[in-house]
């Protein structure tokens, strides 16, 4: 009994000492503390045991042989408690960094921060110069994995926004250099038509008509642009059962007259025992098939011809390919044709190319309907290609 009450108090009072000791070093390194919690209880067993050998009268001999054995002990539990802290330190250290990193430019992306992140493709994964972490406990090492990633998302959403910011500017200087050539036209009209030096003033008042309706067709396209980009819209009533196919022969319909008059063969190539049928937003899908077709049209040499083909393809999804003439487009530019605003021909103005803005929508419409939409080069033009999802009518 007096020697299990002189263990637990010694025990006790160790404990205390050691508690102290861990409040007034918490503030200090980690290194510290860590070798202070390995010694408190080898101190207490220590202490114990001296104070248990002294009561228990044993010889020189085994007194000798216990206190080499708790000095042993007292050394390794040392050395080990020390190598665990540097270890965990160096983490910590190495965790600190990356969250300092972490909040710069890029998300500690420094690579993509130096060149700007405009020369890498837009969904390849970020690359680090951060050295890696030193071999940590399995907490701390998916504790820094978990860091990284969060890093990646970071530098990935750093870039995105700014590529939107880049790309408002662009569009509020497209839209600025495209506006000021109509305006630029009615105003010489208007004061035409005030001194009256304009014989043919019905001529004029038709022309400042046609304009008008061109800007406005500009800025509902500005609209439509900023709506999509805005993020998908709830799907509510406006989806519909949508027959692709009769939705093609309309756009067909509509923009032949068209085609014809630059001599363009436009033509259709549907299937017949199938509507390809789909979920969607009727007029929102012939905004995007319109924007494709006119824009094929436009830019194929007289001669050629344009094809609009729809497929149902083995996954289920359907497939709405425009096929024109163009000549191709070069292959450093293909990345850029669904930009904001972006024209092959810089100096064409909105008279003949529109605002770039066409296939931008026809982008965001894709999208919008969870579907993608790509180009490529083919022989003698380029052809687009509108993939969406692919839906069983109930009829």
């Amino acid at each position: 009994m007096q020697i299990a009450a002189v263990t637990a108090l010694v025990c006790i009072l160790t404990f205390g000492v050691g508690a102290g000791a861990l409040k007034v070093l918490h503030a200090r390194s980690l290194l510290t503390s860590i070798v202070v919690a390995a010694l408190v209880p080898l101190a207490a067993v220590s202490v114990a045991v001296l104070v248990n050998v002294r009561l228990m009268f044993l010889s020189e001999h085994d007194s000798t042989a216990v206190l080499v054995a708790l000095g042993c002990a007292v050394l390794i539990a040392v050395a080990l408690a020390v190598v665990l802290g540097r270890g965990v330190a160096r983490s910590s250290r190495d965790l600190t960094t990356a969250l300092r990193d972490l909040g710069g430019p890029d998300g500690g992306d420094r690579e993509g921060n130096d060149r700007g992140g405009r020369d890498r493709p837009e969904h390849s994964p970020p690359r680090h110069d951060h050295p890696a972490m030193t071999p940590a406990p399995a907490e701390l090492t998916a504790l820094a994995r978990e860091l990284s990633a969060t890093r990646d998302r970071l530098a990935d959403a750093q870039r995105r926004a700014r590529g939107l910011e880049d790309g408002r500017r662009e569009l509020v200087a497209f839209m600025s250099h495209d506006l000021r050539t109509p305006l630029a036209g009615l105003r010489a009209l208007a004061e035409g038509l005030e001194d009256g030096v304009i014989d043919d003033q019905p001529a004029a008042l038709r022309q400042v008509r046609l304009t008008v309706e061109r800007m406005n067709g500009l800025v509902t396209d500005l609209f439509e642009v900023s709506r999509l980009r805005a993020g998908p819209a709830p799907e509510t009533a406006t989806r519909s059962m949508v027959s692709l196919v009769e939705l093609s022969h309309d756009v067909v319909g509509e923009l032949s007259a068209h085609a014809a008059g630059r001599g363009v063969a436009l033509r259709l190539q549907a299937p017949d025992d199938d509507r390809l049928a789909v979920l969607g937003n009727a007029d929102e899908l012939a905004r995007a098939l319109t924007n494709l077709v006119g824009n094929a049209v436009r830019h194929t040499v007289a001669g050629s011809e344009v094809v609009l083909d729809a497929v149902r393809r083995l996954d289920g999804r359907i497939a709405l390919g425009v096929t024109d003439g163009c000549g191709g487009i070069d292959e450093a530019d293909l990345h850029r044709v669904f930009d904001l605003g972006w024209r092959a021909d810089p100096g064409r103005t909105t008279t003949d190319a529109g605002a770039g803005l066409g296939l931008a929508i026809a982008k965001g419409v894709a999208e919008a309907h969870h579907g993608s939409i790509g180009v490529a080069n083919v022989p003698g033009g380029c052809r687009f290609a509108l993939v969406l999802p692919g839906e069983t009518s109930p009829a």
